[in-house]
């Protein structure tokens, strides 16, 4: 059952950080590095942050290089959070959101990083582990 609620878990959060990174490049990627130039990040970060929220979330929706893409993922929540969003607050205000998505995004990618992928994932198929 572990397995099940894992894979589940995983895959959830694959399509949450693969459709933040496509929406990025659709949105148009220019609008996200004026963004990111205007809170200090340089914007070519942009490309950056959103390659890692597609490939990566597609990446954990099939269970391939867990660990690392949860390491990455984990690691861009983290930024975020810092950069962005801590001086909104947990909840947002003002109509702009808080921290409190990134953080349970975040969270649930280290579990990844640290746990790696269930039995139902192509890194088990591929070399043998969970």
């Amino acid at each position: 059952m572990q397995n099940i609620g894992s894979t589940i878990l995983r895959v959830v959060l694959g399509i949450i950080f693969a459709v933040h990174g496509f929406q990025k490049f659709q949105g148009g990627i220019s609008y996200t590095a004026d963004f990111f130039d205007s809170i200090g990040i340089p914007g070519f970060m942009a490309y950056v942050v959103a390659i890692i929220e597609l490939v990566g979330g597609a990446a954990i929706i099939l269970g391939f290089a867990t660990r690392i893409f949860g390491a990455l993922l984990t690691i861009t929540m983290i930024v975020a959070i810092f950069t962005a969003k801590l001086s909104i607050g947990f909840i947002g205000a003002n109509g702009l959101a808080g921290y409190e998505l990134d953080l349970a995004l975040g969270a649930i990618a280290l579990y990844f990083a640290l746990a790696g992928a269930s039995s139902f994932s192509l890194d088990s198929q591929l070399f043998n582990k969970e």
